[in-house]
């Protein structure tokens, strides 16, 4: 805490990691409250797992009890809306429902005024008279603008924040330590809109817990700093689980456009009477009919044939280290006028003016929706294409994807399929990724986006502005990788392995076979890993949590594997946070599920919730063309001369490994909690070190968690378990017998 208060008063910022269950929260959230008190700054704790959230609030609600803390939890709008519309909408609501409230305050002012002004006109002041008769003239006009407002559209929720006394929730909010839940369900009650009070409230407060992308995504950060009522520089950003930042800024950064948008921005210039429209229609135009032409020219056998093609986006390769990417080559050979980048900039201009038009329409109530305006859309993607898509460390890329029932947005995130290691490791994907849309056998279209592989284009100048951020995690070494993705400078580092007794813990590798993707169909190696695993739960004196690098194979063993206790299966698409309840309250049960799953971290199992977690081979991440792109662009900016083996260790070693621990610490997490973690795949023993070289792992870990680790044989492993739950007479009754 104390190191923590000093950065913090030297404006650096900091790298803490720190083992699980170790309290590393409360470490970075109390010096960093206390200095904020001391210098009138304002903290915002973060993070993007649900249940960390949970706990934020629980432990700013103890510090409440005792300090003097105003502290809210700030969500989305998209959780909070009473009604149910889009950011365009809601902004536009908005203004019309507070010029209405505007214009009813001039009324009530003005009928004030011109009662004061008859009493005095009746008692006798001859100038009171004709200054009524002004006064009922500007009343006439404002009754005259008042009325154009029953035909526009208006939000009561919000006309009700502005009308009535809001005191008591303002009373009732900083009471405690209120969730978003809370406050929806409060506002909902009176008729208000809980998430625009939180928005007018948050000016002077203390803290602020908050997901990531209110600091990553730089829109919505601008908009949350102000209103916060606070430059950058009087902010201190606390990140939890930084580990993820890396990932979730490079998903806060990268831009996509379909050809669906193209041609709808098409469609809205045929429709517009406009000088620009030719120039507009032009350089879109030939772009969507480069679009197609590329992504119908690159499928083929060496990609992914026309029938492969389903309802979730598959990558078509389209760059070029050494010109242009494919699809601007096409663009620039089809390509007729008087300059793409003249014809762009009027194409800009008149999507800007369109959704102005748009915007005020929808006010005006002449139209029920806020339309989206498709031509600015296009247009500013386009405008980042030319800019951007040659520039180190963005990745061009297409994507085809058929036809389904839903619409197609134009940008935003869509999660990519966990990826798996090296040319032996391959999954055999193609880089697909999961699209919004039902399926079904439509036609093909396609998708442009500018992929950024280097997070500190994002995160750099995040720190750079805020007066220090703490990133905390269990998993954050080595620190010069993190520093030099994220972009930080000079950062005060600090790392605390296991505080608790090392006699309650063991660490076992299992010099398993390696489980390389061709390995893993193999009989004698499922053999040998069901006989691991069946051991590990046998001599377990309760719970046993078995992470795998995949679904499938959590479900392959979930099958494989005989046992007394009951076993759960983690899928996707089933409430994993239902499956973890139902796992935690029973006794002697396992638990399958994959490391890329939402069970692996920021989830704790504390003291009987689980004894033995076992990981099954390493969660290399799948190797797709965009895999290799991120290796690329960090072995080109942080490899020197030995670009290939930084990359490869930036991009997926180093990643990989945190995964492995995130995951071994979901057990052991106080000092009276006991437990044993088990490495299944010779890679993480010291014999795979020496056998398999550059695809072991061991070495990636931390020195310290590297000592503790216990090379076993898969026959051994039970002996190693029974000994050490025997010494700690964890077992209730007659031991198991091997």
């Amino acid at each position: 805490m104390g190191r923590i208060h000093d950065a913090l008063g030297d404006g650096r910022d900091v790298l803490f990691e720190g083992a699980c269950g170790t309290g590393k929260t409360l470490a970075s959230l109390t010096p960093a409250l206390e200095y904020a008190r001391e210098t009138d700054k304002t903290v915002v704790i973060t993070t993007n797992v649900h249940q960390q959230t949970r706990q934020f609030i629980e432990e700013a609600s103890a510090i409440a009890q005792t300090e003097d803390l105003r502290a809210l939890v700030f969500r989305g709008k998209a959780s909070m809306c009473h009604i149910d519309v889009g950011y365009e909408e809601c902004q536009a609501l908005r203004d019309t429902t507070r010029e209405q409230v505007e214009l009813e305050r001039d009324r009530a002012e003005l009928e004030r005024r011109q009662r004061e002004l008859l009493e005095a006109s009746q008692a006798g002041e001859g100038e009171a008279a004709e200054a009524r008769s002004a006064v009922m003239d500007d009343l006439e006009a404002i009754e005259d603008d008042l009325s154009e407002f029953e035909d526009r559209a208006t939000c009561e929720h919000y006309y009700r924040n502005l009308t009535v006394d809001t005191e008591e929730f303002y009373a009732w909010l900083y009471d405690d330590v209120r969730t978003p839940e809370d406050i929806y369900e409060y506002a909902d009650r009176e008729g208000l809109c809980g998430y625009e009070l939180l928005k007018e409230g948050m000016d002077g407060v203390d803290l602020v817990i908050a997901n990531y992308h209110h600091l990553l995504d730089p829109m919505i950060r601008e908009q949350f700093f102000r209103w916060l009522g606070r430059d950058p520089e009087d902010v201190i950003a606390v990140f939890d689980e930084a580990h993820n930042v890396e990932d979730a800024a490079r998903e806060h950064a990268r831009r996509t456009l379909t050809e669906n948008t193209l041609g709808q921005a098409l469609d809205e210039l045929a429709d517009t009477d406009d000088p620009r429209v030719e120039a507009a229609e032009n350089v879109i135009e030939t772009y969507r009919d480069a679009l197609e032409a590329t992504y119908r020219e690159t499928m083929g056998a060496d990609t992914v044939r026309e029938a492969e093609v389903d309802d979730q986006w598959t990558d078509l390769p389209i760059d070029s280290p050494d010109r242009k990417d494919d699809l601007t080559l096409s663009f620039l050979r089809s390509y007729t006028g008087p300059g793409y980048r003249e014809e762009l900039e009027r194409a800009l201009e008149l999507g800007r003016e369109l959704d102005q038009q748009y915007e005020q329409a929808y006010k005006d109530g002449e139209t029920t929706v806020r339309k989206e305006c498709q031509t600015l859309q296009a247009a500013t993607f386009l405008d980042a294409w030319f800019d951007e898509g040659d520039s180190q460390g963005m990745y061009p890329v297409i994507s085809v994807r058929r036809d389904g029932e839903r619409s197609e947005p134009s940008t935003g995130a869509s999660g990519e399929e966990r990826p798996a290691s090296r040319a032996d490791d391959r999954e055999g994907s193609t880089g697909r990724q999961d699209g919004l849309g039902d399926g079904g056998a439509g036609e093909i279209y396609g998708r442009a986006e500018l992929y950024t592989c280097i997070p500190e284009r994002v995160t750099r100048s995040l720190f750079d502005d805020l007066h220090a951020a703490v990133l905390m995690s269990a998993t954050l070494r080595p620190f010069e990788v993190t520093e030099d993705v994220l972009g930080l400078e000079d950062p005060e580092t600090m790392a605390y392995g296991a505080q608790f007794p090392e006699e309650r813990r063991r660490t076992y590798a299992v010099e398993a076979p390696a489980l390389f993707a061709s390995e893993r169909d193999d009989p004698s190696t499922q053999d040998t890993i069901t006989g691991v695993l069946e051991d590990a739960i046998k001599f377990t004196p309760g719970n046993t949590l078995a992470f795998f690098p995949s679904y499938a194979e959590a479900e392959r063993y979930y099958h494989r594997v005989e046992t007394d206790g009951k076993r759960y299966l983690d899928e996707p698409g089933v409430s994993a946070q239902e499956l973890r309840e139902e796992f935690t309250d029973g006794d002697d049960g396992v638990l399958f599920s994959s490391l890329w799953g939402t069970l692996t971290e920021g989830v704790s199992y504390d003291g009987d919730d689980a004894r033995t977690v076992v990981v099954v081979g390493v969660p290399y991440p799948h190797l797709d063309e965009r895999m290799d792109a991120v290796q690329d662009a960090y072995g080109a900016a942080f490899g020197g001369s030995d670009a290939e083996d930084a990359g490869w260790r930036y991009a997926v070693e180093i990643p990989t490994v945190r995964k492995t621990r995130q995951a071994l610490g979901r057990v052991v997490r106080s000092p009276t909690d006991f437990g044993a973690r088990v490495l299944v795949d010779k890679r993480y023993t010291r014999s795979g070190e020496i056998e398999m070289q550059e695809y072991a792992v061991r070495k990636t870990f931390p020195a310290e968690e590297r000592a503790e680790m216990i090379d076993v044989g898969p026959e051994k492993l039970k002996f190693g378990l029974l000994n050490f739950y025997n010494d700690l007479d964890a077992y209730d009754g007659k031991p198991p017998q091997p």
